[in-house]
Parts: C-alpha cells; structure tokens; sequence
C-alpha cells in the first residue's frame, strides 16, 4: 500500500489534516467516540509503506485492518 491510498482511507473515515512539519504530517479523527491522532511520515505520496510503518499507523488511527487490504 503506498501512502496515497492510507490517505484517501483516512479521510473517507473523517479524519482531517490536523498541522504539517515537514515531511510529518498529523491526522486527527475520532473513532468510537474516542479522538485518534495519527502522524504520516511521507515525502512522496506514491512510495509504499513499509509494514511495520502501516501496522503503527493502522493502530494509532483505531480503524480494523480490514479497511486497508
């Protein structure tokens, strides 16, 4: 998966670009009632994420795997 499809799946489910620095960009949504935060580190869009960077951010968003297969 690379980081342009993470994106359009985070932003499907409501989250929304929250503050950049850099090549860091910060998520915010809320899931289950709970506020979730996840931090994106990506220079190009089209690169793939490596996928112990994906499982992270699959769990910092709290959204089920199943959405990003």
């Amino acid at each position: 998966m690379n980081f342009r499809d993470f994106l359009r799946i985070l932003e499907t489910h409501g989250f929304e670009l929250a503050r950049q620095r850099g090549s860091h960009r910060t998520y915010r949504g809320v899931v289950n009632g709970e506020t979730k935060i996840v931090v994106v580190a990506c220079t190009r869009e089209g690169d793939e994420i490596k996928p112990g960077t994906l499982g992270s951010m699959i769990r910092q968003s709290g959204l089920p795997k199943s959405l990003f297969r």
